[in-house]
């Protein structure tokens, strides 16, 4: 009987240890200060319980022909914003999951008049993301900003 039980132990307990019990994703979000949320971002997020992880390459103002656009900056930030939505939905993921917003840009200057279209459209998904922004010194041929995500479910 003893070596019985140890055989089923020694043949089910491996496999147990392998299997994830399923649960909802769970985000906290970690802000000490409050002056953030002014700026439409989060100071840290931790992610439990997650079923996928989607990295997402810069999305920028490039038509679906692969043509860079050449206009100002409030239709290249609303581009981009469109094209991250895409590849999100294309992949099964929310926008809402997105956990870590990287922003370059060439010029922040040109960027803080149109900042209100990336906080409105943070605010349309109620996203709540830890963002970094960099101003770089070029992009791929002419554009102004791009955006880098990762996205959770």
């Amino acid at each position: 009987m003893i070596r019985f039980l140890v055989l089923i132990l020694v043949t089910t307990v491996p496999a147990l240890a392998q299997t994830q019990i399923p649960g909802k994703m769970e985000k906290r979000i970690i802000n000490p200060w409050q002056w953030q949320d002014k700026r439409s971002y989060v100071q840290a997020v931790e992610v439990k319980h997650v079923e996928g992880t989607l990295y997402i390459s810069g999305q920028a103002a490039i038509n679906a022909d692969g043509i860079s656009s050449n206009e100002d900056m409030k239709s290249q930030l609303i581009q981009a914003l469109q094209n991250l939505e895409q590849v999100i939905s294309k992949a099964g993921y929310e926008c809402k999951g997105i956990v870590r917003l990287n922003i370059y840009t060439t010029s922040t200057a040109e960027l803080w008049p149109q900042f209100h279209i990336l906080q409105d459209w943070i605010a349309k998904y109620d996203i709540k993301q830890t963002v970094t922004l960099l101003e770089v010194k070029s992009l791929f041929e002419t554009l102004k900003v791009e955006l880098e995500a990762t996205v959770v479910k």
